[in-house]
């Protein structure tokens, strides 16, 4: 009888958890040649080379919806605009989309991260314009007269 090495058990391949800057190398390589625009190339260039620096700046136990809202928390914490975290958490869902589409990571991963929320624009320009939630700037925008 002959005995059944691992290859032959029949396993499928098990999608990774934590990738690695090979994995996240390929994932990008993957996104960047889907794109047609130069323009948008050049975006997404940046915006997935920011995450995976940060990404591989400390040790993570997996690539999943916590990291990425963790790393949307950084990008608030910079003060960046509300459409900036929006592009960069784009480009970080599709890294995660080709990434699974590519067997690097599991399907459940990738809808996980997918679902991360961006950073509504309305809500975040009116609390920095006042710093108070966004009442005031309301009000003013309600009766502009009742400013002067």
């Amino acid at each position: 009888m002959r005995r059944m090495s691992k290859r032959d058990s029949g396993k499928a391949h098990q999608p990774k958890m934590k990738l690695g800057l090979p994995d996240l190398d390929q994932a990008k390589a993957t996104v960047l040649d889907s794109l047609r625009s130069p323009e948008s190339q050049r975006g997404y260039r940046h915006s997935i080379d920011e995450f995976i620096g940060w990404y591989c700046s400390e040790p993570r136990l997996s690539f999943n919806k916590t990291v990425v809202t963790r790393y949307r928390i950084h990008l608030e914490a910079c003060q960046l605009a509300p459409g900036t975290i929006n592009v960069r958490l784009a480009a970080v869902r599709r890294l995660a989309y080709e990434a699974a589409d590519s067997g690097l990571l599991s399907p459940e991963l990738a809808a996980g991260i997918r679902r991360v929320k961006g950073q509504r624009s309305s809500e975040s320009a009116l609390e920095l314009a006042d710093g108070d939630g966004g009442s005031s700037s309301v009000a003013v925008a309600r009766n502009p007269d009742s400013q002067r």
